[in-house]
């Protein structure tokens, strides 16, 4: 298996060019950012993580401004968005994003997408919550025309556009994964249609992990590359996701100020 970690970078806790550092220096291979564009102060939509949504979900940096400044300082750290709330994103600038992110990088940008749980904020971009997989998958879609085609058009119920030129295209052939996240009864559906790959958050539908990576790479007709991201690091955790059929681990890493991130990444770095 390959280990990272995923995170919430913000404007009170470790630096993202201090993160990717120290995670290369450590042997970890990735890493994964959330997203949050705001936090609406009215708040309905109950957070899947518990009663008191915490700090950092109001305070994350754009992730791909925080990923291309660890990128900028490593040599082989892979980074990606866990997840891009792709249903808040205009689909040509997130193609463009990823792919300048893939340049920069040399090649090592991953794109995790999801259409989130926050009914608030998606409204405030315009999106409706009702249509919002939908609008995930045309997006979604759209992106990769955009990344593949020199002459990119797509033309759908929300993305609709006429053949346009978009550069930079991605280093990675034919462009870096997609990983599709959630664990609900239709995300089978959406990595086997348009996905590289499945990626979702340790504990949260995955209670028999093994069978639904089986059923998801038969239903697939190929291996699916599986990664679990907010695993807690613990070597019986490591196991039980190895067990499974895993790929990669992202240990959840709290945002914390760069000492107890350091230290706290010295104790991951003995499990890999």
């Amino acid at each position: 298996m390959e280990f990272g970690v995923s995170t919430f970078v913000t404007d009170d806790g470790i630096g993202p060019a201090a993160l990717g550092r120290a995670l290369e220096e450590r042997g970890l291979g990735s890493l994964f950012l959330a997203e949050h564009t705001h936090i609406p102060v009215k708040r309905e939509s109950p957070w899947p993580g518990g009663a008191e949504l915490p700090r950092m979900y109001y305070r994350t940096l754009d992730p791909f401004v925080a990923l291309t400044a660890a990128a900028a300082v490593t040599e082989r750290l892979r980074v990606g968005t866990g997840i891009a709330l792709v249903i808040q994103r205009d689909p040509i600038i997130l193609a463009k994003e990823v792919a300048s992110l893939d340049l920069v990088s040399g090649g090592r940008a991953v794109l995790g997408v999801g259409a989130g749980w926050n009914r608030e904020e998606m409204r405030n971009h315009g999106t409706e919550p009702t249509t919002r997989m939908r609008l995930l998958r045309e997006r979604v879609l759209a992106v990769k025309e955009l990344w593949t085609k020199d002459q990119a058009e797509f033309h759908g119920e929300f993305v609709d556009f006429d053949p346009v030129f978009s550069y930079p295209k991605p280093v990675q052939d034919p462009h870096p994964p997609v990983m599709i996240g959630g664990a609900g009864p239709t995300t089978f559906d959406r990595v086997v249609e348009f996905g590289d790959g499945w990626m979702p958050i340790y504990g949260r539908g995955t209670d028999v992990l093994a069978a639904q990576i089986a059923e998801l790479r038969e239903r697939a007709g190929r291996r699916v590359p599986v990664t679990v991201f907010g695993a807690p690091g613990r070597r019986e955790a490591v196991a039980e996701l190895e067990a499974a059929g895993v790929d990669e681990v992202l240990f959840n890493l709290k945002t914390e100020p760069e000492g107890d991130t350091l230290r706290y990444l010295d104790r991951l770095a003995e499990l890999v």
